[in-house]
């Protein structure tokens, strides 16, 4: 039977609550950032960001954080087939910081939570009959309903020809060894802990653990002798973590030295955050033996994907994606401080972000109603009136997009904050502005701040867009005031883990041709500036389109596309514009506004057409203008 997963791994999932503050006690955090967490979970993530095809068997609780979990693996590419839902038990949670380069204190709260509620009956034998391998880790070892859950694994990987290993990841408070406060504790002797681990031992054709795991998996404090114990019952291929010394396997007998293992090459590299990173070595590794290599080859993958761990924040948001892997082994290291190499960090975030927020579709259909300024100059407007209209967008945008993926909506929080919170959690794509209406040189909204510290509350799935009214003929003091404010925004987007799109609207301040709008988009990046989106004005001519898109890709091949914008344009016009655009696979649909809802706002705003009727007119236009760009993509799919 041909196998559909590469990997299973089982045992914990939690949610990590990290202190955004570096360097301070736990005591004095003042914000956290959410990640998913549990070895096997991040080791699930891991490798899927690899291209492993993996799966996740665990329990989380039946609330916001277990479903925030099942979500993620969703969005990481986990199989979640084997995650079941607990009614009675509620997701764990690990509260952690980097205080220095040698203590990360963490606090488990897992007093009787989901993942530890696991049981032989969570096990499907089908699901386990599609892996290739099946991966544990230590804590589930631990219980005796959870241990019996792994040994059914086991058992039935054993059965259907899938291979076994093990992350011994010892944690003395969770083997009730340690207290609650010595959660960063990694070693604690336990003749009772070494016995339960060697009768397991046999099971695996893989085991891994630091030199301190080693240590209570083979009941010694000598490295050698551990490792020996562990090679008595065991046969598996023997992973030895040694930290800045890099790994070490063992095959056969055990020499008697660790530097006679076999390695692979490390890489000088600051240590910022250990938590997390023995994961992320694990993803390397299962890529390196999944994939047939030799040990050395899948210990430099390890290694390099230690690497990526220890110098950034998070564990599972760490990782590295196969496209990222690549580079960093063809380049090597330019600075030991990879979350600051400019260069890495924007292939790590073009190439993971689909992992923060939607995934990638081939077409969006965007109705643009971020206006405030066309609605505020429009008689009959009040404040009030204007959000109720901006719900009726957001209805319309709803009933046109029907649960079906490829569809967004523009949306600001001035006027239209009702129908901006109303949409999270839609399943649309949503854009929020950022700029002072018509302003040039532009200005931002003035909420969000000079250091644009505002960002901080946007829901993580809101894009940061930005109008910029822009010519490569501006002066010098407008040209740089633009690209100084545009600059700050989207670095302010970044580190808020927001994606960003930059709309450039040349035509309005000057006579445009052909490259002008390759132009300014060069401009941008020779700036340092990486939109995720762009949204251009329609171009009438294949070389226009060619031009801008050659300046794109000459300098990002990771960009999310571009959406083509309307301008009040009439419906006709906008048609023309669409079948040209649509030629080009990078050109992603389009983000039109007044075309959809200009007429019908003026006459709703003067009491000229009900709410139903608004509604009823807009969702018709939308969803006929949705039509012409499926035609006219369809028509290029054909001439192709």
């Amino acid at each position: 039977m041909k196998k559909t997963l590469d990997v299973i791994t089982i045992g914990r999932a939690g949610v990590d609550l990290y202190g955004a503050q570096i360097g301070g006690r736990l005591e004095d955090m003042g914000s956290f950032e959410k990640y998913i967490g549990g070895s096997p979970t991040n080791i699930a993530c891991g490798t899927a960001r690899l291209g492993l095809r993996s799966g996740l068997i665990t329990r989380v609780g039946d609330e916001h954080m277990g479903r925030f979990i099942r979500e993620q693996l969703l969005r990481e590419g986990v199989d979640v087939s084997g995650v079941k839902t607990d009614p009675e038990h509620l997701t764990a949670l690990v509260i952690l910081g980097i205080r220095d380069e040698e203590q990360f204190p963490l606090i488990f709260y897992r007093e009787n939570c989901a993942d530890m509620a696991l049981s032989e009956e969570d096990i499907d034998e089908a699901l386990i009959a599609q892996t290739r391998s099946v991966l544990a880790t230590g804590t589930h070892l631990s219980h005796p309903r959870t241990k019996a859950a792994v040994l059914k694994a086991l058992e039935l990987a054993r059965q259907h020809g899938a291979q076994t290993a093990l992350d011994i990841d010892y944690r003395p408070n969770l083997w009730g060894v340690a207290g609650h406060g010595d959660g960063e504790s990694r070693f604690v002797e336990s003749a009772d802990v070494t016995e339960k681990l060697m009768a397991t031992l046999h099971l695996f054709d893989l085991i891994v653990g630091t030199e301190e795991e080693f240590h209570i998996a083979g009941g010694s404090t000598d490295t050698i002798a551990a490792l020996r114990a562990v090679r008595a019952v065991s046969g598996a291929t023997l992973v030895c973590k040694r930290g800045a010394k890099g790994a070490v396997a063992f095959d056969g007998a055990i020499p008697d030295s660790l530097d006679q293992g076999q390695t692979g090459p490390g890489f000088p590299i600051e240590v910022f955050n250990v938590l997390g990173a023995g994961d992320g070595f694990f993803s390397g590794l299962m890529k390196g033996w999944l994939d047939g290599e030799n040990w050395p080859k899948a210990l430099e993958y390890a290694n390099a994907c230690g690497a990526f761990a220890v110098s950034r924040h998070g564990c599972t948001p760490a990782y590295p994606s196969l496209t990222e892997l690549e580079f960093f082994l063809k380049r090597g290291v330019k600075q030991p401080d990879l979350r600051n190499d400019p260069e890495l960090e924007q292939i790590h975030w073009s190439t993971t972000r689909h992992t923060r927020s939607l995934p990638d579709w081939p077409d969006y259909r965007v109705f643009a109603f971020d206006h405030r300024m066309q609605l505020e100059e429009m008689p009959g407007y009040t404040l009030a009136k204007g959000g109720a209209f901006k719900k009726l967008c957001l209805a319309v945008a709803r009933q046109v997009q029907d649960g079906r993926p490829g569809y967004g909506i523009l949306c600001d929080d001035r006027i239209g904050r009702g129908a901006l919170h109303a949409a999270s959690g839609s399943g649309l794509w949503i854009g929020r502005p950022c700029e002072w209406p018509g302003s040039r040189p532009l200005e931002l909204e003035p909420e969000l701040g000079a250091d644009c510290g505002g960002l901080t509350q946007w829901a993580r799935e809101e894009v940061v867009k930005v109008l910029c009214f822009c010519h490569p003929d501006d002066d010098n003091t407008t040209r740089a005031r633009q690209e100084a404010t545009v600059k700050r925004l989207f670095e302010a987007s970044r580190r808020n883990g927001l994606e960003f799109l930059l709309e450039i609207i040349p035509s309005k301040v000057a006579a445009v041709a052909s490259d002008t709008t390759a132009t300014l988009i060069r401009q941008f990046y020779a700036l340092g500036v990486y939109p995720d989106w762009w949204k251009l004005e329609p171009m009438k001519t294949k070389a226009g389109w060619q031009q801008a898109i050659a300046a794109i890709e000459e300098n990002d091949k990771h960009t999310r596309g571009i959406v083509v914008l309307g301008l009040d344009a009439p419906e006709a016009e906008l048609a023309a514009s669409f079948e040209v655009a649509a030629g080009f696979g990078l050109v992603k649909g389009f983000a039109v506004g007044r075309t959809i809802f200009g007429d019908v706002a003026r006459g709703w705003m003067k009491g000229a057409l009900t709410d139903a009727e608004a509604v009823a007119e807009m969702a018709r236009r939308y969803a006929r203008l949705c039509g012409v760009w499926d035609a006219a993509r369809a028509k290029a799919a054909r001439a192709a």
